[in-house]
């Protein structure tokens, strides 16, 4: 390889960020974009494409403004992203409609009719869920937040978009189609369609019988490739645009659980990373396949070759503290001017700390979108209760934190029972670790060590950076985790033992006995 850096482009759902790494993982500079959420009814949620393009190029510009390096030592370009959304393109790579993404319900009643028959066990159909598990490892969510949902909602409610569609894509796989000429998807950014066989992660292909059943053409489906091939070179426009040499390459690349799994530096079989940013998972690599449909945990393909890691989600966790900021301490409306203010995060977290573990009482639920795991439930929503005439705004901003802590707690004793094991400890990344208050409080919740791990907003792209340096032959998988620094350790508090033991028991009581409720409120 030549080049000592490794350039990075992280599509979150709040915008891209674009990074410089060096080809062992350290954080040079980066910058960032926001991009606004597109809301189209109760259940769409949408981003524009080009909001996109226009972020990565505007932060890169910015970014290299104040680079002394040379674009020449950029060995790669490694693209990481949201997963589980889908763009449809046409012939010549144009989008031919907004990105609908991993938050997007719409497809529900669409994936109903797929997966089920007149026999039913939990909404699926038995044979055609047997076949799916045992190609695939799971199965189309009935939340229709899968992109196999995403397409066929297309093909029923823009059947002009569909016509016009050439190919499907991924958000990861769409930014390299932009960047490099190339429709393609890598074996691990494709598996939420569950179209292909995954029972051998070295060889990963379309199943013809699923496509089949899925009434979606072959011919709109992308090739397949490793997240670690080199697809192509950064052509003509995309170099000029991102200050980067034309012919520099682009790797497959991957979708931000895998990235993040990788920029943990929890690598090996059974190491567990926390991760919290917009949503929230909880994951590990593991060496077999193996699948809970019941509670939407299945191994599936790792970007790093021969490997499976274990696939979840949570819808909502660092957006609850979003929403916190904008709809309720600084709203822009009659009573506010919507103007948070640039430490606003720091803020929430000293008021939140002046408030008792276990907030006086006062619960969070934070399911603003539904949930996934361990409960697939789209209608799902959050709220807090029992509030009190005492119940102060610090009470309220603590349960938020601990809200979001009791359903990573909720979600960790699903992942320990199917990897048949607790976890010694975890590294913690994305944006809610850079919270010192939040990193205690989910060791204290969870009752596990929690290692804050350095720079953890870009876990993402540093995982994406090193995806790039196997993929260019700089270093061996064996040495990933390695490359990852801890900045800091969290000690659980035995003394919060019993409060949190108890808070979580109510919290687990909110979803049991109010579920009817919820889906009779907001199944429409």
């Amino acid at each position: 390889m030549t080049g000592r850096y490794a350039f990075t482009i992280d599509l979150g759902t709040s915008g891209p960020k674009v990074a410089l790494f060096t080809v062992d993982g350290d954080y040079v500079d980066g910058e960032f974009s926001p991009v606004e959420l597109v809301l189209a009814g109760t259940h769409g949620v949408e981003q524009r494409p080009e909001d996109w393009w226009s972020g990565i190029t505007s932060a890169s510009e910015r970014l290299w403004s104040r680079l002394s390096i040379e674009p020449t030592e950029v060995a790669a370009v490694s693209v990481t992203s949201q997963w589980s959304g889908t763009v449809p393109v046409d012939a010549d790579g144009r989008h031919l409609h907004n990105a609908v993404i991993w938050m997007d319900a719409r497809g529900a009643a669409q994936t109903k009719g797929l997966v089920g028959g007149a026999v039913k066990v939990a909404g699926y159909e038995p044979r055609k869920l047997r076949r799916w598990i045992q190609l695939t490892g799971g199965a189309p969510s009935h939340s229709g937040k899968d992109p196999i949902s995403h397409i066929l909602w297309i093909q029923d409610q823009l059947p002009d978009v569909a016509r016009a569609t050439a190919t499907y894509l991924e958000p990861k796989d769409y930014l390299n189609l932009r960047l490099c000429g190339r429709a393609v998807a890598t074996y691990d950014s494709i598996v939420l369609h569950w179209l292909t066989d995954n029972r051998d992660p070295n060889r990963i292909d379309y199943v013809p019988e699923l496509i089949a059943q899925s009434g979606v053409s072959r011919s709109q489906l992308p090739d397949l490739v490793a997240a670690t091939d080199v697809i192509g070179g950064l052509g003509h426009d995309a170099a000029a645009e991102l200050n980067l040499p034309e012919g520099t390459p682009v790797i497959g690349g991957t979708p931000d659980v895998q990235s993040a799994t990788i920029g943990s530096g929890a690598v090996g079989d059974f190491e567990g990373h926390l991760y919290v940013g917009t949503s929230a998972w909880l994951t590990c690599h593991v060496p077999f396949k193996k699948t809970d449909i019941l509670h939407g945990v299945a191994s599936l393909p790792s970007p790093l070759p021969g490997k499976y890691f274990v696939a979840d989600e949570q819808e909502t966790a660092g957006a609850c503290l979003n929403w916190l900021r904008d709809q309720v301490l600084w709203p822009s409306d009659a009573l506010g001017s919507g103007s948070a203010p640039d430490d606003a995060f720091e803020r929430i977290d000293r008021l939140a700390e002046s408030s008792d573990a276990g907030a006086n009482g006062v619960l969070f639920t934070p399911w603003l979108n539904g949930e996934r795991t361990p409960v697939d439930d789209h209608t799902l929503r959050a709220g807090w209760l029992n509030l009190s005439l005492g119940t102060t705004r610090a009470d309220q901003v603590r349960a938020v934190l601990e809200g979001v802590a009791y359903n990573n707690r909720w979600l960790l004793g699903t992942v320990e029972k199917f990897v048949g094991r607790p976890f010694g400890g975890l590294n913690f990344i994305g944006g809610g670790a850079n919270s010192d208050l939040w990193c205690q409080i989910h060791a204290d919740v969870l009752d596990r060590e929690i290692r804050q791990v350095e720079h953890p907003i870009r876990a993402n792209a540093r995982g994406a950076a090193l995806l790039a340096s196997v993929a260019l032959g700089h270093c061996e998988v064996a040495d990933l985790g390695s490359k990852v620094k801890v900045a800091r350790t969290y000690q659980p508090d035995p003394g919060q033992r019993a409060t949190y033991d108890e808070m979580f028991g109510h919290f687990r009581s909110v979803y049991k006995q109010n579920r009817k409720m919820y889906r009779a409120l907001n199944e429409g």
